[in-house]
């Protein structure tokens, strides 16, 4: 089955990098890949420019500047694109961009988002930009992938999950997380966070439940004593210079209350790599 994914852009650097980054983890997989690029003032802007009206003169030359932006993506794409079956197809909406992604992940049944953290509007020192972070935690009905500037894709060395075997997880919501261990071959390191002296029953029940999960994956468990969900991550992928991040993003929680920020915001202070955030199913 050809996979579906959806690659918004602006036009910047970080979105450039994004795309090359999608195409190269799934270079041995047939894919169909759609290129989105949003030109409304209140979404992935182009220039910060208001439409006023769609079928005036100044509409129509930005509605053009989109159209020629991707075909240049597509251009650059043709030179460097060595996957197996790779297919694209460009997308230009005036529209805002969390309602443009809801409507394609809906009409094309997308199955995973991967963007830039950083747009050309962002400012310098914030790693995940506001359009990013939006995204990752309202589109709810497909993963959102956001890789850092400057990342080029290597096979991760790999991939850590980060829990308080406070939740329990669904298989299916782990699914995208396992498939793209097995295309990588990258082993997942379970990560976590101690703020008890130890795991109760219902924690240790959660934690077999992961094990079943990750049965036919090479996989790890660690421990890391920190208050800081964000800090302890970023302090364990650093010193094990780990290659992606993998979460469940819950709508009404971030690993309780113990937390007070999203953690794809705690994380995007200072990621510096891809970020995969899955969603729960019974929201």
């Amino acid at each position: 089955m050809r996979r579906k994914i959806l690659l918004p852009t602006d036009f910047s650097r970080n979105a450039w990098d994004a795309i090359t980054y999608a195409v190269d983890l799934f270079k041995n997989e047939a894919c169909d890949f759609y290129i989105l690029n949003v030109y409304n003032f209140t979404g992935y802007a182009m220039d910060n420019i208001i439409v006023a009206q769609p079928n005036n003169e100044y509409a129509e030359a930005v509605r053009e500047k989109s159209m020629k932006g991707l075909e240049r993506i597509l251009q650059q794409l043709s030179f460097r694109d060595e996957g197996i079956d790779h297919t694209y197809f460009t997308i230009s909406k005036n529209d805002n961009l969390m309602d443009a992604i809801k409507e394609i992940v809906k009409l094309k049944d997308i199955d995973l988002v991967v963007m830039g953290t950083k747009g050309d509007t962002d400012a310098i020192n914030v790693s995940f930009g506001s359009n990013t972070v939006m995204v990752m935690e309202k589109e709810r009905n497909c993963p959102v992938m956001a890789v850092p500037p400057q990342v080029q894709y290597s096979a991760p060395s790999e991939i850590v999950f980060p829990t308080s075997y406070k939740t329990h997880f669904k298989k299916r919501e782990l699914a995208y997380l396992i498939d793209i261990a097995k295309i990588t071959n990258a082993p997942i390191r379970v990560l976590h966070v101690e703020t008890e002296d130890q795991l109760d029953e219902k924690q240790l029940n959660y934690k077999k439940m992961l094990e079943e999960y990750f049965e036919d994956i090479d996989h790890s468990f660690h421990n890391l004593e920190k208050n800081d969900i964000g800090e302890a991550i970023q302090l364990f992928v650093q010193s094990r210079g780990s290659g992606m991040i993998a979460f469940i993003n819950r709508k009404h929680t971030f690993f309780g209350s113990i937390f007070s920020r999203p953690l794809v915001k705690e994380l995007g202070i200072h990621s510096k790599v891809p970020v995969l955030a899955m969603h729960d199913f019974r929201n």
